[in-house]
């Protein structure tokens, strides 16, 4: 399937790309520059950025934190493309993915960077001068701003992308050789296992079988970035983000299932004893023990320091009392990392202990089957197969042994030593989400025949198509960049955060203008991108919201900047 003979065009690729890109990407970064001292002079107060001040200027620090991201996403883009060009790998589709994500964003840049669906943050809101923002539309950056993304040029790559459609990227990501062979073999496995279900296991709030689990525990789903020491694969982040985002392109709950072994693991490698990592990393890694993160309270949300569910030391046990909610996959849980507040006298974030809380597996007849612990399933509209519950614990009882690092109050710290990881997990997960969002589009799309021909050969059909396309690249460079990070031991909580923040509005985007091209049949059910719809919306409000995302790394920039 091609598009109509009538409106093919030639290659639409700009002469001197690259060239014009690493320009473009020097002029992004200078604007960058312009506004954080800006906003440094407005929320910086003795040397120090004030909380009352951040919030008063809300909307502007929060757009620095987007400003930011397009930067650091279209430098990545740019890393890409070179990388792909001097290994001989570069293809006329790539390079229009590339100048397409140039033009939009250099678009959005200079007109309104969308944060959410109906708030821009503005280049004058930054105190950016119209001189300044001129600048974008002269030279080079001109360029790719007023043709990057012409019509011809979305045109061509949509053609490119039907007759190329069996890669399983639409484009060349540039993995080496094992991390694409993963790929291939994560796809083959949820081609063969979890395509044919998905749907079904969605509609009717199911879990994800057990067996399921099994083989992805042998397939070392569990294992990848565990130490080998403890049974693991010693791989790194990278890889992570490989896998998890061709596990959420089948489904997010088959994705998402690597996580609470990821958070868990980390907890116990970073703050763990000795007795600890040999008696639980090797048990996670094998899937012999599944576990779950149980933090998040009913009036607490991202407010960690409020934290009520209390635990005290009676002999060799704590018993826990207090409740928590929004717990993903606690009735078949084996063992719970539970943010506890162990000592009522301290307040903040320095009476906080994590505990290793062991229970028995449940089921939906019997969900807790443990003295001390009952709960209520929450019922969502999408991220099924896990089921979410809130949780009421009575002097539930914890080994004392199970306190994390044998030491009370370290808590928080320790949870913090996981946020860059979860954060980069959950940003491959919402590039699978997109990704399976644009591969239904575009069979729908070619599929569907309205007046004599596909819908796909309408402008306004394959324009949606070639943005899916170009914004999931954008994404998932920016989450392999920030996932190389981690693995270099750098600190990337500004990068972690930028991925996630980035993936979580593609996913959302691409969702729902897949759901469009479906037209009305995108609104029944038995479709499967209504799941995929309810599916993404969640990726924008757990694992940090995009609110706090955007605070998070706009706290850091303007530290930086000081």
């Amino acid at each position: 399937m091609s598009l109509a003979e009538d409106i093919r065009p030639a290659s639409a690729v700009l002469p001197g790309l690259g060239d014009m890109m690493t320009s473009a990407v020097k002029e992004v970064d200078t604007l960058f520059a312009h506004a954080r001292a800006n906003l440094v002079e407005r929320v910086v107060a003795d040397g120090r950025v004030s909380s009352a001040a951040v919030e008063l200027e809300q909307h502007a620090v929060h757009g620095l934190a987007w400003l930011a991201t397009y930067a650091e996403t279209l430098r990545n883009i740019c890393t890409w493309h070179d990388a792909l060009a001097g290994e001989g790998r570069l293809t006329e589709l790539e390079q229009l993915i590339a100048q397409v994500v140039f033009g939009e964003y250099l678009n959005h840049i200079a007109g309104g960077i969308p944060m959410n669906g109906q708030e821009f943050i503005r280049l004058h809101e930054l105190g950016i001068a119209a001189t300044a923002v001129a600048k974008l539309q002269d030279g080079p950056c001109g360029d790719l701003l007023h043709s990057g993304s012409a019509p011809a040029s979305r045109a061509r790559l949509v053609e490119l992308m039907i007759d190329s459609r069996a890669n399983l990227t639409t484009g060349d990501c540039g993995l080496d050789g094992m991390l694409d062979e993963m790929r291939s073999q994560m796809n083959r496995f949820i081609e063969e296992n979890v395509a044919p279900h998905a749907h079904d296991w969605h509609c009717n709030n199911e879990y994800v079988p057990l067996e399921i689990i099994a083989k992805l525990a042998d397939l070392g789903v569990f294992a990848l970035t565990l130490p080998e020491e403890f049974g693991g694969m010693g791989l790194g982040k990278e890889s992570m983000c490989v896998v998890s985002e061709e596990l959420s392109r089948g489904w997010i709950a088959i994705g998402s299932l690597g996580t609470r072994p990821e958070i868990a693991a980390e907890l116990i490698i970073a703050g763990g004893t000795d007795a600890q990592k040999e008696k639980w990393l090797p048990a996670i890694a094998s899937g012999e023990v599944l576990p779950t993160a149980v933090f998040t309270e009913p009036n607490t949300g991202s407010d960690l320091a409020s934290l009520r569910t209390r635990a005290v030391k009676d002999g060799d046990v704590y018993k826990v009392t207090g409740n928590k909610t929004w717990i993903t996959h606690p009735v078949r849980a084996d063992v719970m990392t539970l943010l506890v507040r162990t000592n009522p006298d301290e307040p903040g974030y320095k009476g906080l202990s994590m505990l290793l809380a062991e229970k028995p597996r449940g089921d939906d007849a019997d969900p807790f089957p443990a003295d001390g612990m009952s709960g209520g399933e929450i019922e969502v509209l999408g991220y099924r197969g896990m089921k979410e519950y809130e949780i009421r614990f009575e002097d539930f009882e914890v080994k004392a042994e199970n306190l994390l690092g044998g030491e009370e109050g370290q808590g928080f710290k320790q949870l913090m030593q996981t946020f860059e990881s979860a954060r980069i997990q959950t940003a491959a997960r919402a590039i699978g989400v997109a990704q399976n969002a644009l591969d239904l589009g575009l069979q729908y799309a070619t599929d569907r025949v309205q007046f004599a021909k596909p819908i796909v050969s309408f402008p306004r059909i394959a324009d949606k198509l070639a943005l899916m396309a170009a914004e999931i690249m954008a994404a998932r460079q920016l989450s392999y960049f920030s996932a190389r990070e981690k693995d270099a031991d750098r600190r990337c909580d500004v990068e972690a955060g930028m991925a996630k923040l980035l993936g979580a509005r593609v996913a959302w985007t691409c969702a729902d203008n897949a759901l469009q091209i479906h037209g009305g049949n995108g609104f029944a059910l038995e479709y499967q991108i209504s799941r995929v719809l309810c599916d993404a919306r969640i990726l924008n409000i757990f694992e940090g919201a995009g609110e706090i995302q955007a605070q998070v790394i706009a706290r850091r920039l303007l530290e930086q900047g000081n």
